[in-house]
């Protein structure tokens, strides 16, 4: 363990990212009851990874209206303001945690960001634009090596096998079909089993690291999103059920081989949440939580503001954007708001096994 002789904690703070950090003069300061959190996954979990990378503007959200809510200016979150692990870290008394690649960033015991908008299981599919899960996980490796030089063998290992890993990531990876004669059974089930195949690959990869405790997402209910709805007439108030196979049929097969790692793996403690099952409930009835508009998204263009325009950088230049943001489901076409993400993180903090099964995040959390 590196020499405490002169530990003197003070706190810093990283404005653009209200980052809290406690540094020590020659040691790095760790709380007694802590549990880090290391993200994994896309554009719904990035909080501006993809800053710092050369991509495409489908692949950016760091200019304006983009964080407008809480930031008060973009931050690189695909969303009005705080994205899912924001409040994850919140209720579990963790600042907001980093991305990887925010320049100078070199603290990694509270946990850091991984995520990377267009990321793909898959190492071919969005190669070049994204930040993949494979490179996410030697992201990884190298945030537990230069822990282990900060803070010595045994307390790292204390600190990855107590930690939460959450995971999100494979829509990005399937050409969502808008049509019941387009999909071939055979060829669809070898390509969930390679995207899943991917995904727990890594998981027993962060495994080998030393992590134990997972929150892996499912799918969402892609056929509910503006982007699909906006494609399909008459789609007004209702999902695009074609959209949803694949995403239904990788759930299937996730669910399935978690719990087979958890049989594999020693010490393996894991959350499956039921993303696809709340996206569509939170979409389809949005005042049963406090929501009034799921049909149509808060900021894009054309029918159901469907069209990927929100901040007019992308393909197409026009866009409209909502005075509230707050009530709706959607910020843009493809990504919820901060009041969706904060719905959503409530239900798997605390939620019982039909939203995340078997452990909830809260119990993750627990030592």
């Amino acid at each position: 363990m590196a020499s405490s002789k002169f530990s003197f904690c003070f706190l810093v703070s990283l404005a653009t990212y209200g980052i809290s950090c406690c540094l020590s003069l020659g040691d790095v300061c760790q709380p007694k009851e802590h549990a880090a959190l290391f993200v994994f996954g896309d554009s719904l979990f990035d909080v501006g990874n993809n800053n710092y990378i050369n991509t495409t503007t489908d692949n950016q959200a760091n200019y304006s209206p983009y964080g407008e809510t809480f930031f008060k200016y973009p931050t690189g979150r695909f969303s009005d303001g705080r994205v899912l692990p924001d409040f994850i870290a919140e209720y579990a008394n963790l600042p907001l945690i980093p991305p990887y690649l925010f320049p100078g960033n070199h603290r990694y015991v509270d946990g850091v960001n991984f995520a990377s908008a267009g990321a793909t299981a898959l190492v071919q599919t969005h190669q070049g634009l994204a930040i993949d899960l494979k490179t996410q996980l030697s992201y990884f490796r190298k945030v537990s090596k230069e822990l282990r030089q900060q803070l010595g063998n045994a307390e790292t290992k204390a600190l990855l096998a107590k930690a939460v890993y959450l995971i999100n990531i494979g829509i990005n990876d399937y050409e969502i079909s808008l049509s019941k004669n387009s999909s071939n059974s055979r060829t669809d089930e070898k390509h969930v089993e390679m995207v899943v195949g991917n995904l727990t690959s890594v998981i027993k990869g962060i495994h080998e690291a030393g992590g134990r405790k997972f929150g892996v997402f499912s799918l969402p209910a892609a056929g509910c999103v503006p982007f699909v709805k906006s494609l399909v007439n008459g789609s007004k108030g209702s999902c695009v059920e074609e959209a949803s196979a694949l995403p239904k049929l990788h759930n299937s097969v996730l669910y399935l081989e978690l719990g087979k790692l958890k049989k594999e793996l020693k010490g393996f403690k894991y959350s499956y949440v039921d993303y696809f099952t709340i996206t569509s409930d939170v979409i389809n009835n949005p005042f049963k939580y406090g929501l009034k508009e799921g049909d149509v998204a808060c900021c894009g263009s054309g029918p159901h503001r469907g069209y990927y325009s929100c901040g007019g950088r992308r393909e197409v230049k026009d866009y409209e954007l909502c005075e509230n943001p707050k009530d709706y489901v959607f910020f843009d076409s493809l990504h919820p708001t901060q009041s969706a993400h904060q719905i959503v993180s409530q239900l798997v903090w605390s939620g019982n096994q039909s939203i995340a099964s078997p452990y909830n995040f809260r119990s993750l959390f627990q030592p």
